[in-house]
């Protein structure tokens, strides 16, 4: 007789926040209030070793198809290098979305927030390329330039100019809750990819969240590190033998940083960001209950690249506010710069909270987003399926099996019983890259992936074979690892273990030809430039830790040290 019990086609809520680090939510260690978060990974199963690909654009570009993000045209951000398809800035036509390939499976299918995958100018006169992605319903936007003073934002096919001052976690939240709530209206199961930019800079949050945290950080970056090294070990998410990186090079002591209570507020905001963030994620998840579909829904929850080190547009020789919107709804000025004279958080505001407390977010890994060393490219995840692992005695597991954002989008497609083509609309598609780990949720915890992991960003590069990771920054040499004793990357192994680097190293180059990776920087012989990057393509966005006052950059404040 068929189990009656047994888990259905479910519905799939793929949640993705923004420059969130390792260590944010308490259920990894961390000391902001994530209740929400904190029960989905009780009553499911944490992954200690989930990997993206260190960048926003790239990192949802691989979720979203299944692809490394070169395979797509997103190997960068949505920046068109002429004669190089792997960095056209937009997804290509050799690639299918989730949402299509489960909307061709029978799902109704939306999305609510961040898009950040390009688009194509070719297609313009047909709309935004989510049209053309397998969306049904849609509230978007293209990147973010605030939570409180909006430019405009899409809703299904129409263009709506923002107005009032509501704060953007909670727009998407609400549009997320709506589409629920049209399961009343609809019999199929639905996918819905909910695209937060919280708690991505700048540093804005509403006042009764900010308040939580007034003062908790007066103990500094160092202890805060600490304290969460340790929950991280006593949680059973980290292995007790790997110690935590330093204390990142470019960063002070905490007993010898001047301003102490103006840089506590600084990660206060940030924690308030990620509070407001899982309050709205515990509305989506009322929605399910209170439609009575939240046994058979599966609830994701990742983040698109580790903490971000990032100083705001004075990382760039030339000054770059075309992000920010000049005035607040109600026409004050907004005050642009991590300056000592500003308080952090209001709307009037546009600011970061910089090294030295990604360096907090990232714990206990070093560097940050951009980076492929573990502080870059290691997120939280968590998944959350009543019918499908509390039910059958999963709750509360922890997988340290290692996966990676296209083996998640297999994932998806086998739950929702998807099939990937070979073709689509015309067009021949790239193989899937991925491996669904359906079986690691039914507790097969032997299960690994059989191709390397690998990634490449603005010549970050780096490839995982079993506990052997190979590592480098871009332009210095390769940095060896073996992340079953040292997961915090403290003991390079590279000088002692020549051959291992050699045969990694070879597997790379293979994975490089594949993927359609370029050395860095691509195009025009290595002299084309992004923003933030000097003529030879050396990385020049890194924060830190000074204070820069308004209108400097960081370059002339570098200058005066």
């Amino acid at each position: 007789m068929p189990d009656d019990n047994a888990p259905k086609r479910p519905n799939i809520i793929l949640i993705l926040a923004d420059d969130m680090g390792y260590s944010d939510l308490g259920c990894y260690g961390g000391e902001i209030s994530t209740p929400n978060l904190d029960r989905l990974a009780n009553e499911g199963i944490r992954f200690s070793q989930m990997y993206n690909t260190a960048r926003c654009c790239p990192s949802r570009a691989s979720l979203l198809t299944g692809l490394n993000p070169h395979q797509t045209g997103v190997g960068h951000m949505g920046n068109n290098i002429e004669g190089e398809p792997s960095y056209q800035g937009y997804l290509n036509n050799r690639c299918v979305t989730i949402a299509e390939v489960l909307r061709d499976a029978g799902y109704r299918t939306g999305i609510s927030g961040k898009w950040h995958c390009g688009s194509d100018p070719e297609r313009a006169d047909e709309g935004h390329p989510q049209l053309q992605r397998g969306f049904e319903q849609m509230f978007w936007f293209e990147g973010g330039n605030g939570y409180f003073n909006h430019s405009r934002f899409f809703i299904d096919r129409i263009a709506v100019e923002a107005s009032g001052t509501d704060y953007l976690t909670d727009m998407i939240t609400d549009h997320a809750v709506r589409m629920v709530d049209d399961v009343q209206n609809d019999d199929r199961p639905f996918f819905l990819h909910v695209a937060y930019t919280s708690p991505h800079w700048p540093l804005q949050a509403l006042e009764e969240n900010i308040e939580n945290y007034r003062g908790k950080y007066s103990d500094g970056w160092d202890a805060t590190r600490t304290a969460r090294h340790e929950r991280l070990k006593a949680s059973g998410v980290l292995d007790d033998k790997w110690e935590i990186s330093p204390r990142d090079e470019t960063v002070a002591a905490w007993e010898d940083a001047t301003h102490k209570e103006w840089e506590g507020m600084r990660m206060a905001v940030y924690s308030a960001q990620v509070e407001r963030m899982d309050q709205g994620i515990g509305k989506i998840c009322d929605a399910l209950k209170a439609n009575d579909v939240e046994r058979d829904t599966v609830v994701i929850f990742l983040s698109d690249n580790g903490g971000c080190a990032e100083f705001l547009c004075e990382d760039r020789d030339n000054m770059d506010e075309s992000r920010v919107v000049p005035l607040t709804r109600d026409g004050r000025e907004v005050r642009v710069g991590n300056s000592l004279d500003i308080t952090p958080g209001g709307d009037d505001t546009y600011m970061s909270y910089d090294t030295q407390w990604a360096n907090v977010s990232n714990t206990p890994f070093k560097r940050f987003k951009r980076w492929t060393h573990e502080g870059g490219i290691a997120t939280p995840l968590i998944i959350n399926w009543p019918a499908g692992i509390s039910e059958r005695g999963r709750a509360g597991k922890i997988s340290h099996t290692p996966v990676q954002l296209m083996d998640l989008n297999a994932l998806c497609i086998d739950l929702g019983g998807g099939e990937y083509p070979m073709e689509f609309r015309g067009h021949e598609i790239t193989p899937h890259e991925g491996e669904s780990f359906r079986e690691v949720l039914e507790g097969n915890e032997s299960w690994s992936k059989q191709r390397p992991l690998a990634w490449e960003h603005e010549g970050n590069q780096a490839i995982r074979v079993g506990g052997w990771k190979l590592v480098r920054e871009h332009g210095k040499p390769w940095e060896l690892y073996n992340l079953e004793q040292d997961r915090t990357e403290l003991n390079n192994l590279a000088g002692g273990e020549s051959d291992r680097v050699s045969e990694l190293a070879s597997l790379y180059a293979e994975w490089m030809q594949r993927a359609g990776a370029v050395d860095w920087p691509p195009g025009a012989g290595g002299s084309w430039q992004f923003p933030g990057l000097n003529i030879n393509g050396t990385f020049q966005m890194r924060g830190h830790g000074h204070i820069i006052p308004r209108g400097f950059t960081r370059a002339a404040a570098n200058a005066r040290d």
